[in-house]
């Protein structure tokens, strides 16, 4: 036994010192923990000999492996101790092969089936990970840990406070990964596909558990939770992406959503956006956007439900990115909005996902295409206010343009989905671009409503479908509405002091004098014919009122006051004459006419004019009170089974109001004239100007022009005389040139072929005869250079072929 002891003590002698200052470390008894004095030496001689540390950690790790086989779990805690503080106190040139055997340890730990140790090897990588390594390392691989950390967010364990440990350890410990590799270029991609399919989904796992897992932290206690830490996390990880990152990021997250059905709730949909947005670096967002938009693209036949949550989501994502920009593609992203909200429409009308409208497997619910259109709709009107009011004009005349008008442009519903489809369109897309008009407000009316735009929208109004004039008026209310006014204008009344309707009137600028100058003519025509309209019911006549305000109250001046009088007095007129027209509708232009014309003498302030209004309105309240807007313009209208009585003083006066007016500086000549829509080529949409028509009209300019007219005299004088019979005649000509067009067109459509070929061919044979003429005077034989003169019947020669002496060319 002596000679053993000797020997062994001699063989314990020659050991390596820092396995000796290893072994000191570890007491008898695991329960009294890591020898503090003995471990202060090894640290000392590590820092002394970091050429060691490899070996130090070596053998640690030997140590360490094999009491995890013996199941001696308190020496495994006092060795990761150890180890935890050597990494801590070290940072030379040597502790890359020091880090290598330590993960070595973390990952025997990780592969145990003892939650405790699994835990504990989460722990050490964690403080690992929060070190800043001085030297770069070329050979490290976390992909174990990755995927190992993944598998632990996903932990089943049975016993539910250890299960919720485990996860918090993986997601833990996926956050160690990324804060250790997002910032090293000679680590692995931590933003390749591969890495970014198991954390993203694994984070998004246990966000979605809140109900599961979330636990009320006991008494006197604020431990965090694991959706709070989970979110935490998933906000890191956000916040960490470049701009070429993004898209493998977001990736992952629309899959999850796919795979686990997740878009149709919404609410964690949502949620996860919202995250994903306010995380993300701000300049970045509109990638998040267009990852969306593809997304929707590609799920274009899923479900009405997954769609609407697809798109719930984007409009939620653009709130949030409204203090930048959503990109350059600003256009492409309402093309992919204005494709969905047409493809819902032929769904809804052929029943079926098949462009053939064969029955598909899944069955179109018609309520939940339109609550899907309708949040196409909302979310069209939330991209709009996130932009400038330069893009939102762009905007607008690109809806415009993508509106079908049957004989002019081609549908965009599919073949078979008809008039019906068409109809739907264009409904939609009116609705879309009120959404992005409501709110905007430009300083300058002629940017605002430019010709391009304004032009196919007024057309609507004419059209016969009652809905669409509706939706094209509350457009036109909302661009030309620049001071919240209209509000003030509903309902219809009459305001016997317009000072309590506290509405905001500033002085008209140049831009609105001049685009009342361009286009008030079209306006006031279109108004006056959306008034004959047999269909229009209450909503259409508060609308054209509301219009008819906005435009004496934004844009008027004295001359387009003058005409709106004159508007007014028209509608009266029309309802006396119109008797084709509904009761109803009679009664309500009447009712519009009268508290129009109350509203424009206040605004006015001419005293003779206001008190004319005010008797003629006094007297419909005593005789015919169903003229007035309180009893036709109301939920319940009040309107006789005939119309009698309308005459005399319960009508406006045109002279009467034109002679109070000039008194005061209008344009008296102007009052008393009746308006009269101009006559315009434009008809119904339904219908195309025929070939015949078309003609006609250039028949007609051609004529204006033709050189058979008499030539009038240049010197002919102008004097009382000449004036007064020009008067005097003004009628009999416009009879005379209206029965000559009538004579043209006739000519063109009942005449045959032949006799109009040669109409043409004279023309054409006149023509020719003055080109022949023009070119006679301008090519004449040169004067001879003897001074003699030639013959009168000399030959032309053109300048080409002339002959100069040779003093003259140079």
């Amino acid at each position: 036994m002596l000679l053993i002891s000797c020997v062994c003590g001699c063989c314990g002698a020659l050991r390596p010192r820092y396995k000796r200052l290893v072994d000191n470390i570890f007491p008898e008894d695991p329960e009294d923990g890591l020898v503090k004095a003995n471990m202060e030496k090894l640290t000392f001689y590590a820092l002394s000999a970091p050429e060691k540390l490899d070996r130090i950690g070596s053998y640690l790790s030997e140590r360490l492996s094999r009491d995890v086989a013996r199941h001696r779990y308190g020496y495994v805690c006092i060795a990761m101790e150890a180890l935890d503080q050597l990494l801590m106190a070290c940072h030379c040139q040597s502790i890359n092969l020091f880090v290598e055997s330590f993960l070595t340890m973390v990952r025997k730990l990780l592969e145990a089936d003892k939650p405790n140790l699994q835990i504990l090897g989460t722990n050490s990588f964690v403080k690992f990970a929060n070190i800043e390594e001085d030297t770069a390392s070329y050979h490290r691989s976390y992909d174990f840990f990755v995927s190992r950390f993944s598998e632990m967010c996903h932990s089943s364990y049975e016993d539910p406070d250890v299960r919720t440990k485990i996860r918090m350890a993986g997601i833990r410990g996926l956050q160690g990964v990324v804060r250790k590799t997002v910032n090293d270029e000679l680590q692995a991609n931590i933003w390749d596909p591969q890495h970014m399919e198991k954390i993203v989904p694994s984070l998004l796992f246990n966000l979605q558990q809140e109900k599961v897992i979330e636990r009320s932290p006991s008494p006197g206690t604020e431990k965090e939770s694991p959706v709070e830490l989970t979110e935490r996390c998933f906000r890191e990880l956000l916040g960490r992406a470049a701009y070429g990152n993004i898209k493998n990021a977001i990736k992952p997250v629309l899959m999850h959503l796919d795979n686990h059905s997740l878009w149709e709730g919404k609410t964690f949909a949502v949620r996860c956006f919202k995250i994903i947005m306010y995380s993300i670096q701000s300049q970045h967002s509109h990638l998040v956007i267009q990852q969306l938009l593809g997304h929707l693209d590609a799920n274009s036949k899923s479900s009405a439900r997954v769609r609407a949550g697809i798109v719930e989501v984007i409009s939620e994502a653009a709130v949030i990115e409204a203090s930048g920009s959503i990109g350059p593609t600003v256009l492409e992203v309402f093309n992919t909005l204005l494709k969905q909200l047409r493809l819902s429409v032929d769904y809804e009308l052929t029943g079926s996902y098949d462009s053939f409208g064969n029955m598909g497997t899944n069955v179109i619910k018609v309520h939940e295409e339109r609550q899907l259109q309708e949040s196409v709709i909302k979310t069209i009107g939330s991209f709009a206010n996130t932009l400038p009011t330069y893009q939102r004009s762009e905007v607008m005349l690109f809806i415009i343009g993508k509106i079908p008008v049957p004989g002019m442009y081609p549908a965009l519903g599919l073949p078979n989905t008809g008039v019906e489809g068409s109809r739907m369109i264009q409904i939609m897309l009116l609705k879309s671009l009120l959404q992005v008009t409501a709110g905007f407000q430009s300083t300058n009316i002629l940017t605002a409503l430019p010709t391009s735009f304004l032009d196919p929208l007024l057309s609507f109004t004419l059209m016969e479908d009652a809905e669409i004039r509706l939706l094209v008026l509350d457009i036109l209310i909302s661009i030309i509405d620049r001071h919240d006014n209209r509000q003030k204008f509903s309902p219809v009344r009459i305001v016997s002091d317009i000072a309590v309707l506290k509405l905001k009137v500033d002085k008209c600028s140049r831009q609105d004098n001049l685009f009342m100058k361009k286009h008030s003519q079209r306006l006031y025509r279109h108004i006056y014919l959306a008034c004959k309209e047999e269909s229009s019911v209450q909503w259409h006549f508060e609308s054209l009122y509301t219009l008819l305000g906005l435009i004496c109250v934004e844009l008027a001046n004295e001359e387009v006051v003058v005409d709106l009088i004159r508007l007014a007095l028209a509608l009266q007129d029309l309802a006396l004459t119109e008797d084709a027209l509904p009761l109803y509708n009679l009664c309500a232009i009447h009712a519009l006419s009268a508290a129009y014309l109350n509203l424009i003498s206040q605004l006015t302030t001419v005293p003779t004019f206001c008190q004319h209004v005010h008797e003629v309105i006094e007297s419909r309240k005593k005789l015919v009170p169903f003229l007035l807007p309180e009893d036709v313009l109301a939920e319940t209208s009040k309107i006789p089974e005939k119309l009698e009585n309308v005459e005399g003083e319960v009508l406006f006066m045109q002279a009467k109001i034109a002679e109070m007016l000039g008194g005061s500086g209008y344009n008296t000549e102007r009052l008393a004239t009746p308006y009269i829509p101009q006559i315009t080529d434009e008809d119904r949409l339904s219908k195309r100007k025929s070939i015949g028509d078309t003609i006609s009209l250039q028949l007609e300019i051609e004529s204006g022009q033709s050189p058979e007219k008499e030539q009038r005299s240049s010197a002919e004088q102008i004097t009382f005389e000449t004036l007064k019979q020009a008067i005097v005649d003004s009628v009999s000509v416009e009879e005379l040139e209206r029965e000559r067009r009538r004579q043209v067109v006739e000519r063109f459509q009942n005449a045959p072929f032949e006799e109009i070929a040669a109409h043409c061919g004279a023309r054409a044979s006149l023509l020719q005869n003055k080109l022949n003429q023009i070119f006679e005077i301008t090519i004449r034989p040169p004067p001879s250079p003897s001074g003699s003169v030639g013959n009168g019947r000399s030959r032309s020669v053109p300048v080409y072929e002339m002959k100069f002496p040779d003093l003259c060319v140079y």
